[in-house]
């Protein structure tokens, strides 16, 4: 085989080719030409095998062991530098000694009694946090949300160091981290120089991004680095943990330990007390990047969280129901003074749901310790129920505020009356209505800005009411400056009753945008600015004096009979004058007689002053008085009789009849005779007509009295042979 291959000759055009072929194929097959020429079939030994730098090899392993000695001589010192070199190394030996010292801690738990830290743990842990958080602000966290940036940090910044052990311990070749000058060496051999650095073969950048508050910032680790902690830290956390390297800077479990044991950074002493079986086996099992404990105790939290919050919503309804109880009905005095009382009974279960979401965002991030996704979840909603309570809370307490100075300005004007609150509240609760929801509108901006929403989106949204106003709320504003006039000029207030338009009620409300009018059907909301161009009608009379009594013009036509002779009309008028004048809830009473304009009939006027808070009371008195005048119209008519006697009546009998009846009146006190005169003869009598003014206090009486006068009147007649005829007709017919 072999000395055929050996006569087989290759053509020189197509070895090129052939040797190609056989450079491609030969790494597939495992193969080298180093192998092949050496007779192999195999890699050399080691060829296939990873060869790292151990960190004690790296140029800057020096510097890291006189960084942690300086900072356990002098912890309080600054991580953020003014190179990579500087931020980079203090960041990690600051990591590694709060690990350090952590795990000191835990140490000697189980040597100390009690179930919780003392005091001098206490205040070393203060330490500890405090050069913990130095290490956390060289992480760039202008990027994450405000609402979690705190809390991501923490763990964005322990992220990190496991990641930095990974890098620093699985470096192919050595590597540099440039101090000051090294950077401005880089620069100068850089076509666009900046103030960045990224560690090699990784995406890690430190860069210094200028200045802050007038002092330079330092390197920090960039905003996209940041941004890239969870997704380097989740593809390196199933890599074996590196074991060269020195112990105490190497911490390749130190978020572990930080996010599945509850407590900041320091679990609970407590806690640590348990069993180690049980808190490793049981409480610590992973699930969804939580444990089984974290797990528990947060539903627990959240359970107990919720039904304060549904028993306060409850209680903010119940508030909200009871006013509709009362404005189903008439308010009574002492109930509108009490208003007051319900704004602050808001604004004390608003207040209180506030610190009740913050204790509980503490517990879930403090002592429960949630990480990851379930954290972001839970801050976001928190922070929505915080906010969403601020705006409410700022709304209530504007409200109250605006009834507790109505209430101060009422007294302090001197008249502490029901219907003088109600007039001030109708002026200052709107205005303060408009502050506290313009308040609530701002928390809720800030509330998309703490959620992560870019500014320049908020600001757009702040332009949607400008646009909503410029294409669609011009009668809004239209109702809004026309409630302006009609609060500053005062046409009417708040319990007068007006006419407006063609709808006559009692003004029950008076707002920014319309105007409420309680008629005898129902209650009409007219737009401001239609009431300002109606003509106004004002029948209440407005009084300087602080009472709650408010009175009303009232006017009453009666159309009279025609048949009303001058003698009755001028009964008419005085007994309108002296009974109406009685009559109560009817003040300055004015009767007189007028003439229509329009068909020239002649009307009875009633004008005077009534005390008509509601609708009830105002039919009431009105039927009073149409009653009244109706009874006194009909007193009149019947007060002027008319009588016919035979014209078989001698002359003599016919002298004496008005004597005869003037006698009559002599037995009723209350009625006063006028006069009696033949005044018609008439086809079958003489008529007589009389008239009496009569004093009886009621309209049965003077009925009575018109009867017991008639009887008797008939009786004397009948004695005097005196005989009252009637109508007879004679039907003539003629003999064809």
């Amino acid at each position: 085989m072999r000395d055929m291959c050996r006569g087989f000759r290759v053509p020189r055009l197509l070895r090129p080719l052939l040797a190609f072929l056989i450079a491609c194929l030969l790494p597939l097959l495992g193969l080298s030409p180093a192998a092949l020429s050496a007779g192999q079939g195999a890699p050399a030994a080691g060829a296939g095998r990873n060869t790292y730098v151990p960190l004690a090899s790296q140029p800057f392993h020096g510097q890291l062991l006189e960084l942690k000695q300086q900072w356990t001589d002098a912890p309080l010192n600054q991580v953020v530098g003014d190179s990579p070199r500087a931020t980079l190394l203090n960041f990690y030996v600051v990591m590694a000694q709060v690990s350090r010292d952590i795990a000191r801690i835990e140490a000697r738990a189980a040597a100390t009694p009690g179930l919780f830290w003392s005091s001098a743990v206490r205040r070393e842990l203060a330490l500890i946090n405090s050069y913990f958080e130095e290490a956390v602000k060289a992480l760039d966290v202008s990027e994450i949300p405000q609402s979690i940036r705190a809390d991501f940090a923490d763990e964005y910044a322990l992220k990190l160091k496991v990641i930095l052990d990974y890098v620093f311990t699985h470096s192919r070749k050595p590597f540099e981290i440039p101090d000051a000058a090294g950077m401005k060496a880089l620069n100068g051999e850089r076509v666009n120089p900046g103030a960045s650095w990224t560690i090699p073969g990784t995406s890690i950048t430190l860069s210094d991004e200028g200045t802050e508050e007038g002092r330079d910032r330092g390197y920090r680790f960039s905003a996209s680095t940041v941004a890239q902690i969870p997704g380097l830290y989740e593809e390196i956390r199933t890599q074996r943990a590196p074991s060269d390297g020195p112990a105490s800077l190497l911490t390749p479990a130190i978020y572990d330990a930080f996010s599945l044991r509850p407590g900041h950074i320091l679990p609970p002493k407590w806690y640590l007390s348990l069993p180690e079986g049980l808190r490793r086996n049981v409480l610590e099992t992973h699930l969804w990047d939580q444990t089984v404990f974290q797990i528990g105790l947060g539903l627990a939290v959240m359970a107990a969280f919720a039904l304060v919050q549904f028993r306060l919503v409850l209680a903010l309804l119940g508030t909200y129901r009871m006013t509709e109880r009362s404005a189903r009905r008439s308010l009574t005095p002492m109930e509108i003074w009490r208003l007051d009382n319900i704004a602050w009974h808001r604004v004390l279960l608003a207040g209180v749901a506030l610190p009740i979401t913050r204790l509980v965002e503490l517990v879930l991030d403090q002592d429960v310790n949630v990480t990851g996704l379930p954290l972001q979840v839970l801050m976001y909603l928190l922070y929505t129920l915080y906010f969403t309570w601020a705006g409410l809370f700022s709304f209530f307490l504007m409200e109250a505020l605006g009834r507790s100075l109505a209430e101060w300005i009422t007294i302090l004007r001197g008249r502490r009356n029901a219907l003088q609150l109600s007039r001030v509240s109708n002026l200052v609760m709107p205005v303060c209505r408009v502050l506290g929801a313009v308040i609530g509108i701002s928390l809720m901006y800030r509330l998309l800005i703490l959620l992560g929403l870019p500014a320049s989106t908020v600001l757009a949204f702040s332009a949607v009411p400008g646009l909503a106003i410029g294409l669609g709320a011009s009668k809004l504003l239209g109702n809004l400056f026309a409630g302006l006039s009609i609060q500053t000029d005062r046409p009417l207030r708040v319990g007068e009753f007006c006419r407006i338009g063609s709808n006559l009620g009692y003004v029950t409300k008076i707002g920014l945008r319309s105007l409420e009018l309680q008629t005898h059907e129902s209650r009409i909301t007219i737009p401001n600015s239609v009431v300002d161009e109606e003509t106004i009608v004002n029948y209440s009379l407005r009084s300087g004096q602080a009472q709650d009594a408010v009175l009303h013009v009232f006017e009453l036509h009666l159309p009279l009979p025609a048949q009303l002779t001058p003698d009755q009309l001028d009964d008419l008028v005085h007994f309108g004058r002296l009974y109406l004048t009685d009559l109560p809830g009817l003040s300055a009473a004015q009767v007189f007689l007028d003439q229509a304009t329009d068909d020239g009939d002649l009307l009875l006027r009633c004008c005077g002053q009534i005390h008509a808070p509601s609708w009830t009371d105002y039919l009431t008195l009105r039927e009073a008085v149409l009653l009244r005048l109706r009874q006194i119209l009909d007193q009149v008519i019947r007060s002027r009789m008319v009588i016919g006697v035979a014209y078989t009546t001698s002359p003599e009998q016919l002298q004496r009849i008005p004597e005869l009846i003037a006698s009559l009146f002599a037995r009723e006190p209350l009625a006063a005779f006028r006069a009696c005169r033949l005044m018609a003869i008439s086809d079958f009598s003489y008529d007589f007509t009389y008239d009496y003014r009569s004093a009886q206090p009621t309209y049965a009486a003077f009925k009575d009295e018109v009867a017991r006068l008639n009887r008797a009147l008939l009786a004397l007649f009948a004695a005097e042979g005196i005989e009252i005829p009637y109508p007879t007709q004679a039907e003539v017919q003629i003999d064809a």
